[in-house]
């Protein structure tokens, strides 16, 4: 089944009429639950008032975004704009060779996450300059690429072959319409930053979760939006882009690497590097094994991480093993004879299946292993099987517009090849 199948556009419309309905009524459900525990004193430390022309209280759990809202919200826009004025500076002026120095007092939350994207992107230079020895690179290289501002505190980063590769240029190139879509993109920033926000007065996605009294009377299609919601974190995918969403979609183990920039160090130099085409079952098995060591080590032993690594690694090999099997003669003579569309739709249904078995893995350790008990136990044992197959459903739909998305996506990127090409 290639990515370009289409379906009948009723279908697609049903599609959408269904997993709109059900977000709307599971939603519903979800505001009043966080409406009746607002004043609940369990809620009390992570639910405190918020905007007051809103006039209801908020809810405090995701401490990362209430730092930089609260504690930095005098100093961001400063510091945003400082990032885009030395970038700018180091391109007109050095671009070859600027890099900044002096120290920043931003509390010790800057400090860690300084030092920590450090550890990272010398660990980079270091594999690259192992594996690359006919280069060359110098201490300047290294501290052009650790000190760059705009990536130092937070990232994203960049491994230095990607780094190095740009700032080599003696003249950036920049796209046509680059700078507009610069402009629109920080706009609509803005503007899910006001939407997150506002959301967060609203539904008490991460600390209903804390409260398992509570969470155990919400309605099943709330449980189900709310072990969503509190996994994905409902911030990361309002502000993501539409090829963040499609990619969370297609395989949602992007949440197994934790940070962009251990994630990137983490694939080019462990996961990629062993696993190669990620076509093989023993160099997967090696590769995953080898990925989550790692990751654990860099996480922090302990049984909840142990847990969620040995979950992870397990799943993404059973993505494999299962893929190899759908190529195994007798079933692939069956999809062989099934038409493209009723293809598409069986590998919705895996992908569904799929989709929910990653959401329970990532629920171990961004939860809590007894919310992940409770939501298991009413989703798949007591609401079987009205519950779940109806959250199955919801679920199918979704991945299906997420395939649409994909194939539009892909007929664009093909449009635009073609006008590419020389006459």
């Amino acid at each position: 089944m290639g990515i370009k199948t289409a379906l009948p556009a009723a279908e697609l419309g049903l599609y959408s009429l269904v997993l709109s309905g059900a977000l709307a009524y599971a939603g519903r459900g979800l505001l009043e639950a966080s409406q009746d525990g607002a004043h609940r004193k369990a809620f009390r430390e992570s639910v405190r008032p918020g905007w007051e022309y809103i006039g209801r209280k908020m809810d405090v759990a995701d401490f990362e975004w209430v730092m930089w809202f609260t504690s930095f919200r005098n100093v961001i826009i400063f510091a945003l704009s400082g990032h885009v004025l030395f970038a700018k500076l180091c391109t007109m002026v050095a671009p070859k060779s600027g890099f900044v120095t002096g120290t920043f007092d931003l509390q010790e939350v800057l400090f860690h996450g300084g030092s920590s994207f450090t550890v990272l992107r010398c660990t980079s230079f270091a594999l690259e300059s192992c594996a690359h020895p006919d280069r060359h690179y110098s201490l300047a290289d290294l501290l052009k690429y650790n000190f760059y501002l705009p990536f130092f505190f937070f990232g994203p980063i960049m491994t230095f072959d990607r780094f190095h590769a740009q700032v080599s240029q003696v003249e950036p190139v920049r796209r046509e319409g680059e700078l507009w879509h610069i402009r629109a993109q920080a706009g609509l920033s803005v503007v899910a930053i006001m939407a997150v926000d506002i959301f967060f007065h609203f539904f008490y996605i991460l600390t209903i979760p804390s409260d398992l009294k509570f969470a155990n009377r919400l309605p099943d299609s709330a449980l189900g939006t709310l072990t969503v919601a509190s996994t994905t974190g409902f911030a990361s995918i309002v502000l993501g882009t539409g090829d963040t969403a499609v990619n969370m979609a297609k395989t949602l183990n992007s949440w197994s690497l934790q940070s962009s920039g251990e994630k990137q160090t983490i694939n080019r130099y462990v996961y990629n590097h062993i696993g190669g085409e990620h076509s093989a079952v023993i160099p997967e098995l090696a590769a995953t094994v080898a990925t989550f060591a790692i990751t654990t080590l860099w996480l922090g032993p302990c049984d909840i991480v142990y847990l969620w690594s040995f979950l992870n690694c397990f799943g993404l090999n059973f993505e494999l093993w299962m893929q190899k099997l759908a190529e195994w003669g007798p079933l692939a003579r069956i999809e062989a004879s099934l038409s493209v569309q009723m293809s598409r739709r069986v590998r919705a249904l895996f992908g569904a299946m799929n989709f929910w078995a990653i959401i329970m893995y990532n629920l171990v350790s961004l939860n809590s292993l007894k919310f992940t008990e409770l939501v298991a136990r009413r989703l798949l044992l007591t609401g079987f099987p009205q519950t779940t197959l109806s959250i199955l459903f919801v679920t199918y739909c979704g991945v299906q517009l997420v395939k649409e998305r994909e194939r539009t996506l892909a007929l664009e990127e093909e449009q635009k090849q073609d006008k590419e090409k020389p006459e």
